[in-house]
Formats: structure tokens, sequence, C-alpha cells
């Protein structure tokens, strides 16, 4: 069974930078697209950015392109979120999440998730 451990969130201002990390047990994280969704209080989860196995394939939600980047150390089984210029709407939770296939796809099923970091960003 997959556990998924993430850090690095916090309380920040606007305009500040956070790096997320995420660590990954098991044998299957280096086959898997990895993914950060994030849910902000009375929203959906939403898809932040996802990566392809060998992290040569990115995908970013419209709202963070330019300001955040996925990256993944298959060495260390770990994904990571860095987040520059925060603004108050980045205010969530942030989930990583591991998907069944080996790049990010319509169908690509998301069955293991971390418990969550909470990203809070002031005025």
């Amino acid at each position: 069974q997959v556990q998924l451990v993430e850090s690095g969130g916090g309380l920040v201002q606007v305009g500040a930078s956070l790096r997320l990390s995420c660590v990954a047990s098991g044998h299957t994280f280096r086959d898997a697209t990895m993914a950060w969704f994030r849910q902000a209080p009375g929203k959906e989860r939403e898809l932040v950015a996802g990566i392809s196995w060998t992290g040569v394939t990115l995908k970013y939600a419209d709202s963070v392109k330019g300001r955040f980047t996925i990256s993944r150390d298959n060495a260390k089984n770990t994904v990571y979120l860095q987040m520059n210029s925060l603004n108050v709407d980045d205010t969530a939770i942030y989930y990583c999440a591991q998907g069944n296939t080996r790049v990010l796809l319509p169908e690509t099923k998301w069955n293991d998730w971390g418990q969550g970091t909470q990203v809070t960003v002031s005025p």
C-alpha cells in the first residue's frame, strides 16, 4: 500500500514562496504519474500540477502557470511543488496523489492520497 506524506505548508504573505514536498513509500512511485491537488474552503478539489513518471511531461492549472513548478526525484521517491508569487487565492489544503498510469491522462485514477498540508496566504 502506498503512503504519501506531504510537508512544507505554512502561513506566508502575498508574494512569498513555498516549496511543498511529498514522500512516497513503496516501489510503485517511479512508474506512476504524480500530481498536486488543492482544496479551498467551500470549493471542490482541483488539479494544480501533474508530472509524468519520467518527469518529462508536465501539466498545470491555468491559475498557477508561470508561478508553480512541479518536479520529482525518483531516487528519493519525492515529488515537489515550488510555489512562487503566492496570492490569497492560493490558500488551500494541498494534497499529493499517485495515479495508476505513467502519464497524466483523462482516465487516470488517483487511488492514493496524502493527508494534505495547509497553505495560507495573507494579504
